[in-house]
């Protein structure tokens, strides 16, 4: 039966304070009967300290003398009742859940199981001193400085990337800071995001993480970070100024580097589970804290009910763990001056205590009326491996959610794997079938065709199956149904025409992306041709296959440059980024007189609107898609077909004239030019057109009334 636990009076104390002659140490630890304080020397020796225990399960000491840079863990007494999830054994030195700093690795051949097999189940009296991580005491320095303007989710564009693989090759980069923080905020790699013009570096975790014991078994690591041990400190192995709190310190100038370039940090985080894994995993922390209170656990309490895939699910019923959660959020974004979250594995931390989905969860309602979350950007991947877990379009007000049906859209359009282009339309127009409802906003949808997890953009259009082997599971990890399409021949090859294709297909995806209403997310390396050799699950890859290389940017130069010149067309004109899902109501003037045209419309190659007919052609392969404002149009035409289309380009009132701006062809296939209404424009196979449309603003003059043309 699950044990009721009291929640912290003000778990804001939790932790360890530097305040005046020493240290505050506070632990919650509800069912404990004794705490200890280790202070650890440079020597591994130990100096303990008995701490209080209070009515709401939080246990407390202040140690004068005790500064910054102090290592330390915690012993926890208690029963060993597996079957009521009590696994208390004190040999188990425990990192703080709140710690600020952690330092050392964990010795997987040591002593860190609080149980031994041979023992049927009894607690393991072996000391883990010289196993385990340690906590370390941080003083408070000052946050960040802020962005310039506030984050609005309607001008975002969000770059995923590896902290440490993003700039571990990068030549400019002094050789002792690349694959750190310090190196993040270089001046050239700073400068290359400003370039490319996306303004939100999205980290994969950063939150402390370790290898589980079965990657290094294979001699591999765990490279995203998928693993937290610590909630509240920055990944050690990630700074270039040491363990002890110098990673705090190199983080926030980091941030400090991004918000004066105008580039907003969102960390992917994993709240979901913890790096001690299953019931048989190692006891580093949560587990013998309180298994029972901090675990989702089966009926019977032995077991752990895994909604992750990953051993262990983190309960977020449980109030004082849903606190370590909300505490951790604020931290980062009061103290670390982070500016939004993108929630791994979201669906997990919305379930109740009996491990039910609730949309109405106290996580969520915590997070839409705190003062400091509440002005986050708050990304969800909305589901999990459990019951129900697939959550997509649910999220509601506030949240923006990764769209997987925009990602296997967009490659099957380009593959050919399509009937028609009903469903084109509906992913460019923002995937209003799944999260227009309710007043959400069209930024509701993450859209993104490649992600860490999964092929490259090169990859997409390289390869028809995975190449996983280096992984050491015989190529049975990752997934299957890739949706990619490899031009004709597997893998790598000098064969031009096939090349050529695939950076064709590679730019049509890239424009499909940044033109969709949405939340645009671009995986970092796909605008310059970053390969993983076909590699779909390189989670356990923190090697040159992961890594970008920086020296292939001025042979991928055409696909920089377009992703480049949309992403600045984007930023230019509020039209491309709408906030709003569009209608197709008329534009109206500013003096109330309708314009003639709608907000937005669909076109086929004849210049007229999309018939019934038309939608409803399952060969069809081309659209045009028409977006306006009282100042403002743009015509896009998608056409996917392999030969060229001879398209009739809309008259008044739609526009008085086009203008190519940005194509996804050669460059001697179609010019930057100006064309007229019922001009006919021969667009060639595989090709993304897009054109600025000068817009008619009738008006009324204010002496006669009379109606008057102004072109703009």
């Amino acid at each position: 039966m699950r044990p009721t636990l009291p929640r912290p009076v003000d778990s804001s104390l939790l932790g360890a304070r530097v305040v005046d002659g020493g240290t505050r140490f506070a632990l919650w630890a509800p069912r404990a009967t004794r705490v200890e304080l280790a202070l650890v020397g440079t020597d591994r020796r130990q100096t303990n300290h008995d701490l209080v225990h209070n009515p709401d399960g939080v246990w407390e000491v202040f140690v004068p003398g005790v500064g910054a840079g102090q290592r330390y863990g915690y012993r926890v007494h208690g029963p060993w009742s597996p079957e009521t999830g009590q696994r208390f054994n004190a040999a188990k030195l425990l990192v703080d859940p709140y710690a600020r700093a952690i330092t050392g690795g964990v010795d997987y051949a040591g002593p860190i199981s609080d149980h031994t097999p041979e023992s049927n189940y009894l607690p393991d009296p072996r000391d883990s001193l010289a196993s385990v991580p340690l906590s370390v005491v941080v003083a408070d320095t000052p946050p960040p400085r802020p962005l310039a303007r506030p984050v609005r989710a309607e001008d975002l564009v969000v770059y995923e990337t590896h902290l440490k693989g993003y700039t571990q090759l990068h030549p400019a980069v002094p050789e002792h800071l690349r694959g750190t923080y310090a190196g993040m905020a270089y001046p050239a790699v700073v400068e290359h995001i400003k370039t490319l013009g996306v303004n939100a570096v999205e980290f994969l975790p950063v939150h402390h993480f370790i290898s589980e014991p079965f990657v290094i078994g294979k001699g591999l690591v765990n490279y995203w970070g998928y693993n937290t041990l610590g909630f509240f400190s920055p990944h050690a192995a990630y700074s270039s100024s040491g363990t002890l709190g110098g990673q705090v310190t190199e983080f926030k100038e980091m941030v400090s580097a991004l918000h004066d370039a105008g580039i907003a940090v969102i960390l992917d985080v994993v709240y979901n589970h913890t790096a001690e894994g299953g019931h048989e995993g190692p006891t580093l922390s949560y587990r013998g804290i309180d298994h029972a209170g901090y675990y989702r656990l089966t009926s019977d309490m032995r077991n752990d009910y895994d909604v992750s895939g990953t051993g262990n699910a983190v309960d977020t019923s449980v109030e004082g763990v849903l606190d370590l959660v909300l505490d951790s959020l604020r931290y980062w974004v009061s103290e670390m001056g982070v500016d939004g979250f993108r929630f791994d594995l979201c669906t997990t931390l919305i379930r109740d205590a009996q491990h039910h989905v609730q949309q109405d969860h106290a996580f969520k309602e915590a997070l839409a009326t705190d003062p400091v979350l509440s002005k986050a950007v708050l990304i969800a991947e909305p589901w999990d491996l459990g019951p129900y877990g697939y959550q997509v379009g649910r999220w509601g007000q506030g949240w923006s959610e990764w769209n997987d049906r925009f990602r296997g859209f967009t490659r099957d359009f380009w593959r050919g794997a399509i009937h028609g282009v009903e469903e084109l339309a509906t992913r460019l127009a923002g995937s209003a079938d799944i999260f227009d409802h309710d007043g959400r906003p069209a930024t509701s949808s993450v859209n993104f065709v490649t992600a860490h997890d999964g092929f490259t953009l090169r990859d997409v259009v390289t390869y028809d199956l995975k190449h996983n082997e280096a992984n050491g599971e015989r190529n049975r990890d990752g997934a299957d149904d890739n949706r990619s399409w490899n031009h004709g021949y597997e893998g790598e090859t000098d064969d031009e025409a096939i090349n050529a294709a695939r950076r064709r297909t590679m730019r049509n995806m890239m424009a499909t992306l940044l033109l969709s209403s949405g939340m645009p997310m671009v995986l970092a390396g796909d605008e310059m041709g970053r390969t993983q050799q076909g590699n779909n699950n390189a989670y356990c890859q923190d090697t040159p296959l992961s890594w970008v290389h920086w020296t292939d940017g001025e042979e991928w130069d055409d696909q920089f440059q377009l992703t480049r010149t949309l992403l600045a067309l984007r930023a230019q004109h509020p039209i491309l980024r709408p906030a709003h899902f569009r209608s197709r109501q008329e534009v109206v003037g500013d003096h109330g007189e309708g314009l003639g045209r709608t907000e937005s419309a669909w076109f086929n190659e004849h210049g007229t609107e999309m018939t019934i007919g038309d939608w409803h052609d399952g060969a069809r392969r081309s659209l045009g898609f028409y977006v306006s404002d009282t100042t403002d149009a743009f015509y896009l035409f998608f056409h996917a077909g392999h030969e060229p289309v001879t398209v009739t380009l809309p008259g008044e009132p739609w526009s008085s004239g086009y203008r190519i701006v940005a194509h996804t062809g050669t460059p001697d296939e179609l010019t930057q030019r100006s064309l007229a209404p019922g001009r006919h424009l021969v667009v060639p196979g595989r090709t993304v057109v897009v054109m600025e449309a000068t817009v008619v603003r009738r008006r009324r003059a204010a002496e006669s009334g009379a109606l008057t043309v102004q072109v703009q």
